[in-house]
């Protein structure tokens, strides 16, 4: 008998303790990242801020919120592996920032075979893929738009003070392109709607040359240095698809001897750190903001409502029930304080 009733008194005492939501243990939710590659400064920009967030996330609501990065090199081999390890450990969500986006529905399959919703971001896969489960989402920003903005800085100058871009005084603006990865969607969106900003205002361009620096800031760097070699002073506009490319393009230009003043007009995509001083310098004439921290707060928010089984069009703005965009903005020296923060 005093079994019994010692039974049923911790009995009613772990229900007391339960309906007063005090359990003593701490809610959990793992999330597991799987980048294509760490030392990306804009997705090193990114992942700062979503461990940032995460744990005033943490304080604010009183959870624990484990993430794990995984850096893929740049291998989709290397990256499929690791988000098996990460299946495989009962992960809640997935996010991918994925190194082949026409490997997508491999991922996409395995995700859903495990029950677990996966989130893509930067890096947009097709949408077909995207489309094959419902609990797969993308979060970025529409690649044409920042192709825009780049030619409308351009065209902004030109038609402020044409003699001032148009150094040949021949009526057309000679340009180089540096552009990203062969076959990313942003590379191939932003190579081509930035010329075609330009000469849909009716702006007579020249190509002088183009060529791949997959993102990298060195790669561009040796790239500049081989066309001002061969057209020296006739560059008088640089596109470069992000700013690590750019800033290439501006190591190369200072290391040949030139003036900062006497750059060509070099443009930017992302809105990173060291893009950001290069603007106040003047050196990167301008440069489009790529939101890296509204990127990472809806990655989080939806993760956590993904993680949690709530309505995640609560958490974020789903357009088409699949995709969080986020605008892009350009950046130039007359608003450069609202975003040095």
């Amino acid at each position: 008998m005093k079994r019994i009733c010692a039974l049923f008194f911790a009995l009613v005492l772990a229900g007391t303790l339960t309906a007063c939501g005090d359990t003593g243990v701490t809610p959990t939710i793992r999330i597991g990242v799987a980048l294509y590659q760490q030392d990306d400064t804009f997705i090193s920009t990114v992942m700062q801020a979503f461990q940032q967030q995460a744990m005033a996330m943490e304080q604010e609501r009183g959870v624990k919120i484990n993430l794990n990065l995984a850096d893929g090199r740049s291998s989709q081999t290397i990256q499929n592996e690791q988000v098996d390890r990460f299946l495989d450990q009962d992960y809640d969500v997935i996010c991918v920032n994925i190194v082949d986006r026409t490997a997508a529905a491999v991922l996409i399959d395995k995700a859903q075979s495990a029950g677990v919703p996966v989130i893509f971001f930067n890096r947009e896969p097709v949408m077909e893929d995207l489309s094959r489960w419902e609990q797969a989402y993308y979060i970025g920003s529409p690649g044409a738009r920042a192709g825009e903005l780049q030619g409308e800085l351009v065209l902004r100058s030109w038609q402020s003070d044409p003699s001032a871009l148009d150094r040949s005084g021949d009526g057309v603006l000679q340009y180089v392109m540096l552009e990203g990865e062969a076959g990313h969607q942003d590379t191939l969106l932003r190579t081509e709607y930035s010329v075609k900003t330009l000469t849909g205002a009716g702006i007579a361009t020249e190509k002088l040359a183009n060529e791949t620096a997959d993102w990298q800031r060195g790669q561009a760097g040796t790239r500049m240095k081989q066309w001002l070699e061969e057209f020296g002073d006739a560059i008088e506009v640089v596109f470069a698809n992000n700013d690590d490319m750019a800033l290439g393009a501006i190591d190369a230009c200072l290391n040949s001897g030139m003036a900062p003043e006497d750059l060509p007009f070099i443009v930017g995509v992302d809105a990173t750190p060291p893009a950001l001083e290069a603007v106040a310098e003047g050196t990167l004439k301008g440069t489009v903001q790529n939101d890296a921290k509204g990127q990472a707060k809806n990655m989080l928010a939806l993760s956590c409502a993904l993680a949690e089984g709530t309505d995640p069009s609560r958490a974020v703005e789903l357009t088409d029930g699949k995709y969080v965009w986020l605008p892009y903005v350009s950046v130039t020296k007359e608003n450069l304080s609202a975003f040095q923060q």
